[in-house]
C-alpha cells in the first residue's frame, strides 16, 4: 500500500505558539520549544519507510523561531497551506490535499519522542487496518486512515477536549473505519509535561537539549 506521511503543524511564532506553555515559562521559549519539537518529528518522519512526505502548514514561518532551520529541514518534504476553520475541518482537508492515493499516516508535532520506527511500524500497520494513537491527556497524537476521505469524520469531533480521543474514535468506527490503537504517548502542552516528554527523546534531540538549557 502506498503510504503518505503527513505533518500537521503551526509555525511556531512567539506569542503565537504553545500558549498553555507560554504562560509558565514564556512565549520565546515556548516557541523554541515547539521548533524543537517540530524539527524532531520532521526528522522522524524522513527517517520513516513512507512513499511521500507531506506537510500541512499554518502559520508565517518566516517570523517562528528557528526560521532558517526550519525552512532548510522542510525542504525535503512536499508543504501544502492548512485550509478550513476549526481543527477538524483543518485535519479532514489537510488527509484529502495530501494523498494523490493510498492511506494517510498523520501526526502533530506535540510529540518530539516519536521515532521512525514507530512511524514505521504504524505505516506497516495500514495494510490490514486504520490506525489511532490515543495521548495521555484524552487526545490522539497520530490518525492513519486507508481511505483518506474518511477523514470527514472528524468534523463533528470537538477538538482539544479530554473526551477528543474516544469522540475520535466513536466517530472513526461509525463511519466505518477498523481500527487498530497505537501505543499511548504524553504530548507536550505545560510546563509540566517537559520532563517527562524530553528524557523519552534522544540525547541529541534539540527537544531533549532546549529543555536542559531552560532548566539550568
Amino acid at each position: 500500500m502506498i503510504v503518505t506521511a503527513l505533518v500537521v503543524a503551526k509555525a511556531p511564532v512567539p506569542g503565537l505558539a504553545k500558549t498553555r506553555l507560554a504562560a509558565t515559562i514564556g512565549d520565546a521559549a515556548a516557541a523554541d520549544l515547539a521548533a524543537a519539537s517540530l524539527l524532531d518529528t520532521l526528522d522522524a518522519v524522513a527517517a520513516t519507510e513512507v512513499d511521500r512526505r507531506v506537510v500541512a502548514l499554518t502559520g508565517t514561518l518566516a517570523d517562528a523561531a528557528r526560521a532558517e532551520e526550519l525552512t532548510q529541514a522542510l525542504a525535503s518534504f512536499t508543504v501544502i497551506s492548512q485550509r478550513g476553520d476549526g481543527l477538524g475541518e483543518r485535519l479532514a482537508h489537510a488527509h484529502n490535499d495530501a494523498a494523490t492515493t493510498g492511506a494517510v499516516l498523520q501526526i502533530g508535532m506535540d510529540t518530539p519522542q516519536v521515532t521512525s520506527r514507530m512511524l514505521g511500524d504504524a505505516a506497516a500497520a495500514l495494510t490490514e487496518s486504520d490506525v489511532l494513537g490515543a495521548a495521555e491527556d484524552g487526545g490522539w497524537w497520530a490518525l492513519g486512515l486507508r481511505d483518506p476521505s474518511m477523514a470527514q469524520a472528524l468534523l463533528g469531533v470537538p477538538m482539544s477536549a479530554p473526551s477528543t480521543g474516544v469522540d475520535t474514535h466513536a466517530a472513526l468506527a461509525a463511519a466505518g473505519a477498523s481500527l487498530t490503537m497505537l501505543a499511548v504517548l504524553q504530548d507536550v502542552d505545560h510546563e509540566s509535561d517537559l520532563a517527562a516528554v524530553s528524557q523519552l527523546c534522544d540525547p541529541a534531540s534539540r527537544f531533549r537539549i532546549a529543555v536542559e538549557n531552560i532548566r539550568k
